[in-house]
C-alpha cells in the first residue's frame, strides 16, 4: 500500500480520514496523495431510500481551496514531507489545482493501492455516498472507510467478516499487506448468512499460510432473521473483540436489493464505528 488516494471536501470526518490515511502510510512508507471532489454537474441534493444516505449536494467553488489547506495544513502539523517521488516514500501531494466530480475517484483510484474516505451519512454535515460509491465500483482498489472519530490504531487488531463469497476473497487479498501486519487477525463468520464456499477454518488457513496470525471464529445468527443481522453481528463481535479494523466485501447482493430489504454492507456503513477496508 504505497500510495494513498484522498478525495478531500468539507464533512465532519474529514479529519479523521486524513489520520486514517496517515496511519495507514506510517506502516508502509506510502505517499498520500489529495484532490478536492465535488458532486457532478448533474447530480442534485437527494436521499437514498431507506437508508437515507445523504447523495449529493451543492458546491462552493471556494470549498476546493478550503479542502487543499486543510490536507496541506494537517500534513505539514503532522511533519509529512511534501514530495512526490519514485519509488514512493512517506509524503504527500495536491498536483491538481481544480476541483473534480466524484467519477475521477473511479477513473484515478486505478492508480493508487488504496482509497481513503469517510463513512456516509444522512446530514449535510456528513460525508457523500457517491464518491464511496464511485470508489467501490468504479476503481477496482480496496477502500478504507473512515468513521468521524479519529483513530487511535488502524491494524493490529482486526476482525475478517468471512460469507464464502468471492467479493470477500477479493478483499481478503486486498487485505493482506495490513493483515501481515497485524498482532491478532480474527475471521468472523455468521452461520446462515454465508455463500456457498470455503469455511472460516478453510479462510484462516489460507491467512496463516500467508503469513497471517489468523483463528476461526463461527457465530450462530439464532433468531435475527432480518437482511441486516450478519452486519449487526459482526459489528458486535468487532467492539466486543476491541477490533480497530474491519475487513468486509461490498454487495455480494444486488445494491437495490439492500436498499429495499436490508443488508449486512448497508447496516455496516450506517452504523460502523471503527474504519473498514472494503473491496467489491
Amino acid at each position: 500500500m504505497k500510495t494513498i488516494l484522498i478525495p478531500a471536501e468539507d464533512h465532519d470526518a474529514m479529519g479523521a480520514v486524513l489520520e486514517g490515511a496517515r496511519l495507514v502510510a506510517r506502516l508502509f512508507d506510502s505517499y498520500m496523495e489529495g484532490f478536492a471532489v465535488r458532486p457532478s454537474a448533474a447530480s442534485y441534493v437527494s436521499l437514498e431510500p431507506v437508508s437515507s444516505l445523504a447523495l449529493s449536494g451543492a458546491f462552493d467553488p471556494e470549498a476546493a481551496n478550503q479542502s487543499r489547506h486543510a490536507f496541506e495544513s494537517f500534513m505539514q502539523a503532522h511533519e509529512v514531507p511534501s514530495g512526490s517521488g519514485e519509488p514512493a516514500v512517506y509524503s504527500y501531494g495536491w498536483p491538481r489545482t481544480e476541483a473534480a466530480d466524484d467519477t475521477l475517484i473511479g477513473s484515478l483510484g486505478r492508480v493508487f493501492d488504496l482509497i481513503v474516505l469517510g463513512r456516509p451519512g444522512p446530514a449535510a454535515e456528513n460525508p457523500r455516498m457517491e464518491p464511496l460509491e464511485a470508489a467501490l465500483f468504479e476503481s477496482g482498489r480496496p477502500v478504507l472507510i473512515v468513521p468521524s472519530s479519529v483513530p487511535k490504531t488502524i491494524g493490529r487488531n482486526v476482525l475478517v467478516s468471512w460469507n464464502r463469497s468471492t467479493e470477500q476473497a477479493h478483499t481478503n487479498a486486498f487485505a493482506l499487506p495490513l493483515l501481515r501486519l497485524a498482532d491478532k487477525v480474527t475471521v468472523l463468520t455468521v452461520e446462515g448468512g454465508e455463500a456457498q464456499g470455503p469455511s472460516g477454518e478453510e479462510a484462516a488457513r489460507h491467512l496463516r499460510q500467508n503469513g497471517v496470525k489468523a483463528t476461526p471464529l463461527t457465530i450462530k445468527r439464532g433468531e435475527r432473521v432480518s437482511g441486516e443481522a450478519v452486519g449487526e453481528i459482526t459489528l458486535e463481535h468487532a467492539d466486543r473483540l476491541g477490533c480497530d479494523l474491519l475487513v468486509k466485501c461490498a454487495y455480494t447482493q444486488s445494491r437495490l436489493r439492500q436498499m429495499i430489504f436490508g443488508g449486512a454492507t448497508r447496516h455496516v456503513l450506517t452504523r460502523a464505528n471503527l474504519p473498514v477496508l472494503m473491496a467489491h
